[in-house]
């Protein structure tokens, strides 16, 4: 790009602005939203979200990945942390996961996620992964189990400001 060095510097050391279109209804979580998870519920004292276990999901063996699980029980700690501090920006800092039964291709997952903790700085989520039972679509058996520790005293930059009205629009469900 000879000739434009000045922009392409200016350009380059912008930070990174909120997802296109975020604050008109994108979802809370790129990642698990392309697995197709959805978000049931959001507050400060509960997260609930559902998804079905795809190939996408899958290990070779046609079980969930455990990476799904922790992505899940991060995602959604994190989501409600994120209210439950009053939409200040948090960062997972511990996060400790049980696979205790599999969940299959096929099969339907929830994870629900509600503080253990909720302090100033930080704050401690428990997470249940929890297989449906696919009558009546209530919890049947225990996936996983999962602590989540955040810390939530940074500062939000302004240019993310905008996905607080996003988990908003989502909290409305």
């Amino acid at each position: 790009m000879a000739g434009s060095g000045e922009s392409a510097r200016t350009t380059a050391a912008s930070p990174p602005g909120p997802p296109p279109g975020f604050g008109e209804g994108a979802p809370p979580d790129n990642a698990l939203h392309a697995l197709g998870f959805e978000y049931t519920r959001i507050t400060g004292s509960e997260v609930l979200g559902r998804l079905a276990v795809t190939e996408t999901c899958c290990q070779p063996f046609k079980i969930l990945n455990g990476g799904v699980s922790a992505l899940m029980a991060e995602s959604t700690a994190s989501i409600g942390g994120y209210m439950a501090s009053g939409y200040r920006r948090v960062a997972g800092v511990q996060l400790s996961i049980n696979h205790l039964k599999p969940a299959r291709l096929g099969d339907r997952i929830e994870a629900k996620a509600n503080p253990i903790q909720v302090g100033r700085n930080v704050q401690v989520w428990e997470v249940q992964i929890w297989l449906l039972d696919p009558a009546t679509s209530e919890h049947k058996d225990l996936v996983s189990s999962a602590r989540v520790t955040l810390l939530t005293n940074l500062s939000t930059p302004e240019e993310m400001k905008i996905y607080e009205k996003g988990i908003k629009k989502y909290a409305k469900l």
